[in-house]
């Protein structure tokens, strides 16, 4: 026995070795398409069952069983494949889960849909909640079937329970997003026809209907309660099934379970017997080719589009059921809020009011992108972009107000540093015009280019009153000193011509200014007619001429020119007319009439 064992293993090898390749040739079996990995976390395709939907040319549909673990998912589809256990899927009586992944009957059903032939796949998936799995393992395994299949039948044992309702809701989210990850987000997700199948012992009381209508009926919660919300929400996530669902009951076949295997229909229940019909009946009233984007996929793209979905599948980080999608998008909030944080944060403020929206609205949108590539969940994504807009929303405004309070200091300090430019030039010893003009367009000029953000127009309006207020004063102030100036200047002249230059022009020049300033502007002119005559525009000019020009500031050297005169003068008054004689100027002083050598008279 054991040598035949062997004989027919090395046959087995050396026809892989001659052919190359191991070609299927019976596909009246069961076959595995996804399978687990070894860490039970991700699924893997198999490309033994994908060869056997590969040689498919016609359009094709898929019916999945899914639902917990020893709940008799196997045996439904090989009744409704009217198979064997021994023959079609198989079926274990242990505790632990016989199918692994998702397998397929390798011979498809013919059928003739709208005129169409169609060939309908019959999918057994691992059931969920059993022991040495992950919840995102089991939200993986449902979410596929959900996309694969044209008809999803839940089979569930005796009642709907919330957690259910749960899994259900969780998995078709699942299954809409990945499927807009792989064909676009604006590309609606068209789920399959659900089958709520509840095998029950009991016929009497509610029908499946009204039971399924009720557990999927809004809860009230007049108080706000968050729990009940959190259960509404689950219920308003499935809304995409719409109508796109019915239900079925089938009573259980018979008591002994673990026997069901080598019965015959004429041993099992004929209540049983009858509703399988009718559910045979159902299921191919409701079979429809499996679209996407609007077209039917024949075997081939079948394929395809269960790569990319698997591929999706695996590359997502995806919360489980047992994790509230919220957590899970909480760690996403966090991050995106964090990313605008961190762009808000490089910004040197202050800024103009358009440049920061604008800054704003560019990390808003990148923000927006990252938290579209990780956030999970169309339902509730919409939930979570308002939290994150309302947390944006709130640094936004933080933002704001740093702008206007770093706007207003630096406002502030161009402001008072102009104010006080405005109050030196009040006071010049000298006063010019021409300087003030130059101090005033400066102070003007640094004001607009540097004060920026919101603070400006404010300070715009308080920098325009305070500068128009020191222009006026400074016009008012400057005609008076400028004549206070003109009079001593007549009278410092008159002194320096007379006893130190002894210069008789220079005396008489003086005089002339003098007297013109206070006696003939006092008898003809008013002080303020003075300043609207030609003459004195023309003593304006030449003061400022004298006073300030760009290359001399008359007032900053007046002091130390005022010495260099004075030394000058007291230097030719000591020194020049010995060496040059009473001739070197003329006319001057002439001081010896009464000296020893005038002649006498008599």
């Amino acid at each position: 026995m054991e040598i035949s064992y062997w004989v027919c293993v090395v046959s087995i090898v050396l026809c892989f070795f001659a052919s190359g390749s191991l070609s299927i040739e019976n596909f009246h079996q069961a076959f595995p398409i996804v399978e687990p990995d070894p860490g039970h976390t991700k699924l893997r395709l198999s490309r033994e069952g994908l060869e056997a939907i590969e040689r498919i040319t016609t359009p094709i549909a898929a019916v999945a069983v899914i639902g917990p673990y020893r709940s008799g998912k196997s045996f439904l589809l090989n009744q409704l494949l009217s198979l064997s256990c021994y023959e079609g899927f198989g079926v274990g009586h242990m505790r632990d889960t016989k199918t692994k992944g998702i397998w397929v009957w390798g011979t498809p059903v013919e059928m003739d849909i709208n005129g169409v032939k169609t060939s309908v796949f019959y999918l057994d998936t691992e059931g969920f909640e059993s022991v040495g799995k992950s919840n995102v393992y089991d939200d993986r395994i449902f979410a596929l079937a959900t996309v694969m299949s044209s008809v999803l039948v839940y089979n569930l044992a005796e009642t709907i329970r919330e957690a259910d309702i749960a899994r259900l809701s969780f998995a078709v989210e699942l299954a809409e997003e990945f499927y807009g990850r792989v064909k676009g987000q604006d590309v609606a997700f068209e789920p399959a026809k659900l089958l709520w199948l509840i095998q029950r012992d009991f016929l009497q009381g509610k029908s499946v209907e009204d039971m399924v209508h009720e557990a999927l009926l809004h809860v009230p919660n007049s108080d706000g309660n968050k729990n009940i919300d959190m259960v509404n929400q689950i219920r308003d996530s499935l809304a995409i099934m719409g109508d796109n669902s019915t239900a079925f009951s089938l009573p259980q076949p018979h008591l002994q379970r673990t026997k069901l295997c080598d019965m015959k229909d004429g041993e099992l229940d004929p209540m049983y017997v009858k509703k399988k019909e009718q559910l045979k009946q159902l299921v191919a009233s409701i079979i429809r080719p499996k679209i996407v984007q609007g077209r039917p996929l024949n075997g081939k793209e079948f394929v395809s589009f269960l790569e990319q979905i698997l591929e999706a599948l695996n590359k997502g980080e995806i919360p489980s059921t047992g994790s509230l999608v919220e957590v899970f998008n909480k760690g996403i909030l966090e991050r995106c809020l964090k990313l605008y944080n961190e762009r808000m944060a490089k910004l040197s403020l202050p800024l103009i009011g358009q440049s920061l929206q604008e800054y704003h609205e560019r990390s808003m949108e990148e923000v927006m992108k990252l938290f579209e590539e990780q956030h999970f969940g169309r339902h509730h994504a919409k939930k979570s972009v308002e939290q994150l807009e309302e947390e944006i929303e709130k640094v936004h405004k933080n933002v704001i107000m740093a702008n206007e309070y770093r706007s207003s200091k630096l406002c502030e300090a161009l402001y008072t540093r102009c104010e006080d430019k405005m109050d030196q030039l009040q006071v010049l010893r000298l006063p010019s015009m021409a300087k003030f003009n130059a101090g005033f367009l400066q102070c003007n000029q640094s004001f607009e280019q540097e004060c920026v953000g919101p603070a400006k127009t404010n300070y715009e309006h308080r920098m325009m009153k305070m500068l128009g207020k020191s222009r006026s004063l400074f016009i008012k102030e400057y005609n008076h000193r400028l004549f206070n100036w003109l009079v001593a200047f007549s009278l410092v002249m008159v002194v320096v011509g007379r006893f130190i230059i002894k210069f008789i022009l220079i005396e008489i020049g003086a005089w002339v200014l003098f007297i013109f300033l206070e006696t003939y502007t006092r008898m003809f002119w008013s002080a303020e007619s003075l300043y609207y005559n030609p003459v004195w525009h023309v003593i304006v000019a030449t003061w400022e001429t004298l006073v300030y020009s760009p290359v001399l500031d008359l007032d900053r050297w007046a002091i130390p020119a005022g010495v260099i005169v004075a030394l000058f003068v007291l230097y030719w008054r000591c020194n020049g007319r010995r060496k040059h004689g009473s001739s070197w100027l003329l006319p001057l002083y002439n001081n010896n009439k009464g000296g020893p050598n005038r002649p006498r008279s008599d």
